[in-house]
């Protein structure tokens, strides 16, 4: 599997920085020579660094964007097409109630956007040159608006709490397994303080739980696309979103964008099998056949 969503990536990659950190520093063995405290002191524990590490990657969400796309924020207009980009922008921000993002333009032969940040007030919407070559300025307007959804929902900060939550949780049981398979390995004359074998151990636990929590965090992805979609069919129209939809899967490729931002593009990559669990995205399909339903319904 080339692509696992963004937050998953990057935040399995500093939770696992985290713990090292922990361990070379002596935290995660001074602690566990006192037993972190309890119960109620290893959840602290685990809480620190769970949370820190989901909030540090929504931290570095919007700088990573713009490093990893080579995306180039508008600050003046340069021509019409981006004081267009700017306009629509604005207006969705308003109708939405949300502060202006910064707006950028990132070179990808690609039709996909994307938004993040770290907050609703403070965020980027930034969309590739493919998307504006091909796509006409209703389907442009209906994927800007669906990014301008994603911030305005607070998809970014959601999916923070649910996996500092998930990642305390990772944390919480490696630890205690962790303990209790290396007390058993060294018939039970463990080192208290946490030996190479009880990081060992801690360090697969947390890759293998992590990859499970990765699946709940992957679900609600998926779910937040839907929301979004019904976003930009508020703001651009129905048809606009659906037809933009449409364009993009007689369209729709390989994703460019870097395996660290791909979970807040227009669409993700697809799968098969024990991999649909890991998608960012839901096929395309899924999402036209939601907006006509809805269409349908009223």
């Amino acid at each position: 599997m080339r692509r696992i969503a963004l937050f998953i990536a990057t935040n399995l990659a500093v939770l696992l920085l985290l713990s090292i950190v922990a361990h070379l520093f002596g935290i995660d063995r001074m602690a566990a020579a006192n037993g972190y405290g309890g119960m109620g002191g290893l959840l602290v524990f685990a809480a620190v660094f769970g949370m820190g590490g989901a909030f540090m990657s929504l931290a570095l969400s919007k700088w990573l964007a713009k490093r990893s796309t080579g995306a180039r924020v508008i600050a003046q207009p340069q021509n019409e097409t981006e004081r267009w980009l700017l306009d629509t922008v604005r207006r969705h921000a308003q109708t939405a109630g949300i502060g202006m993002p910064e707006v950028a333009i990132y070179d990808a032969p690609e039709i996909n956007a994307f938004a993040t940040g770290a907050s609703r007030n403070h965020a980027l919407v930034a969309v590739s040159s493919g998307l504006l070559q091909q796509m006409d300025r209703e389907q442009v307007s209906a994927v800007l608006g669906h990014e301008i959804g994603h911030v305005a929902n607070g998809d970014m900060v959601t999916l923070t709490l649910i996996q500092g939550v998930l990642n305390t949780l990772v944390i919480l049981a490696a630890r205690i397994i962790g303990r209790v398979v290396d007390g058993w390995l060294s018939g039970g004359n463990s080192n208290r303080g946490g030996g190479i074998g009880y990081f060992v151990v801690v360090m697969v636990l947390q890759v293998v739980f992590g990859l499970f929590a990765s699946i709940i965090v992957a679900r609600f992805s998926r779910w937040r696309e839907f929301r979004a979609d019904a976003a930009g069919a508020q703001f651009a129209g129905r048809g606009a979103m659906i037809a933009a939809l449409q364009r993009l899967k007689l369209n729709h490729g390989e994703s460019t964008l870097p395996n660290t931002i791909a979970a807040f593009g227009i669409a993700g990559p697809l799968a098969e099998g024990f991999k649909k669990l890991f998608m960012s995205h839901p096929p395309l399909d899924q999402r036209i056949a939601a907006l006509q339903n809805a269409s349908s319904s009223r």
